[in-house]
């Protein structure tokens, strides 16, 4: 049961937050403009691109590969090409990304298992002439395995364990699950590094220590009201992710929300250990970037862990953004059974413990 006392700071916070035209603009518009930018503009995806075509052959297989390209869904337009003076000053003028060149007996040679696309791409925007180059592999190895069906079996087997849980590689599938973990750490940790320093600011502090509330109860009444915040939040994008991305959930909604309660319970205790140790807005402010990019960093969405060196691994290991990370990706994309969700869900515990009882004892040591 939740006490008068207890419930008087919860209404409290609640209205410093909510109360504010500016703090209410601030738990509205960013996640909205972060929702957008990470959905339609952050992409890893190259689409809409320009392939020049050089067409010597004219045959059956040089046709074949052309129509395929062309019927990409990442492909703008094909540009026809007639020298190879013509494929320099392409590339040069940006008018294409990449240049496939046909010679005389391409289709011949094809017959014979010999045949060779040439292929020159645009160096100068290397990420996307190599994703294009392997888009334009496929296509290429598709024809040839039509074309030489005596030749060696495909590589299906390592395509299907590729794409097994989004088979049309599409990126928001992968960004925008992670977009819950990232945007809630993000609202909470802002929320509640600033509260002790806002009463700091105010000159309340003093007021709310000679108060009759205990510092457990000051500690709850701070943290649970960003807390809502959050869960706000990633109710808001649970059901816009779906409706605007197409990107349904999979497992189960009651596991989503169980792991979230562990993690932002986590993330409340890393804000107010910085609500504790800075003196004013600003120095909160600055220490929840200081924390927050790190972690977005160290959780696996901008790169494997693995790929990390092994002392950098050991810290991502502290990181709580990267367990509920792999919580929300896999509820929304492969179902994540109970077990699965709950092996990372007792790291978030231990972390929510560890950090609310530093945060606890500081704050104690604040008024002594």
């Amino acid at each position: 049961m939740i006490g008068p006392r207890l419930a008087a700071i919860l209404v409290k916070e609640l209205l410093a937050i909510l109360r504010d035209p500016r703090s209410r603009m601030m738990l509205i518009i960013p996640p909205l403009m972060q929702f957008i930018v990470f959905g339609f503009a952050v992409t890893l995806e190259v689409k809409n691109f320009s392939v020049g075509v050089v067409d010597l052959d004219g045959g059956r297989w040089s046709q074949e590969i052309i129509e395929r390209v062309q019927g990409s869904p990442n492909v703008g337009r094909i540009v026809a090409l007639r020298s190879d003076a013509e494929i320099r000053e392409a590339i040069d003028r940006q008018r294409v990304i990449a240049v496939l060149r046909f010679d005389p007996h391409f289709s011949a040679d094809v017959a014979r298992g010999a045949g060779v696309v040439g292929a020159a791409f645009d160096g100068r925007r290397s990420n996307a002439a190599q994703i294009v180059a392997a888009y334009v592999d496929q296509i290429v190895a598709d024809v040839s395995a039509e074309a030489t069906p005596w030749g060696r079996p495909s590589s299906i087997g390592s395509s299907i364990a590729i794409h097994a849980f989004n088979p049309n590689l599409d990126f928001p599938w992968f960004t925008m699950p992670a977009l819950i973990a990232i945007i809630s750490a993000i609202m909470t940790l802002s929320v509640v590094a600033q509260s002790v320093a806002r009463e700091r600011e105010l000159g309340t502090f003093d007021q709310l220590m000679v108060s009759p509330l205990r510092v457990h109860e000051i500690l709850i009444g701070k943290m649970v009201p960003p807390m809502l915040v959050g869960a706000f939040v990633v109710t808001a994008y649970v059901i816009l992710i779906p409706m605007t991305f197409g990107v349904h959930r999979t497992g189960s909604l009651l596991l989503l929300y169980l792991a979230l309660v562990f993690y932002l319970a986590a993330m409340s205790g890393i804000g107010m250990l910085i609500s504790t140790i800075t003196q004013t807005q600003q120095q909160a402010f600055l220490g929840m970037f200081l924390i927050a990019v790190p972690t977005i960093m160290l959780s696996g969405f901008a790169s494997p862990i693995d790929n990390m060196p092994g002392w950098l691994q050991v810290i991502a290991r502290a990181d709580p953004v990267g367990y509920f990370l792999t919580i929300s990706e896999g509820v929304f994309l492969k179902n994540m059974p109970l077990a699965d969700v709950m092996a990372n869900c007792w790291p978030l515990a231990i972390i929510a413990a560890v950090t609310l009882t530093a945060a606890s004892l500081m704050f104690r040591a604040r008024l002594e």
